[in-house]
């Protein structure tokens, strides 16, 4: 078995290690691709987000339901948030 030996103890590989990172600038606003997401598909992933907020996981089968519910009015939608928020809240939601 052949060893090699840099010469170094742990604690200056430790500092090389460090030498090249730096911190990345914050991103700027202007320079982020347009991106568009159909309110349908934003009415479904905030169902399941407030589905699961609520305490209620989704089930693999719920697909279709949730589907179909991301599909209504947004008033409708907004109520369903409203109730679901509220079961989250109060505890009501088993």
């Amino acid at each position: 078995m052949h060893t090699i030996t840099t010469g170094l103890d742990e604690e200056q590989i430790r500092a090389t290690d460090w030498a090249d990172d730096w911190l990345l600038a914050p991103p700027n606003p202007a320079h982020r691709l347009p991106s568009r997401i159909d309110p349908k598909d934003m009415r479904r992933l905030e169902l399941n987000a407030v589905l699961t907020a609520s305490g209620i996981a989704p089930s693999p089968g719920d697909t279709e339901a949730i589907d179909e519910l991301s599909a209504l009015p947004d008033a409708v939608h907004a109520t369903l948030r409203r109730w679901l928020g509220c079961c989250g809240q109060c505890g009501c939601a088993a």
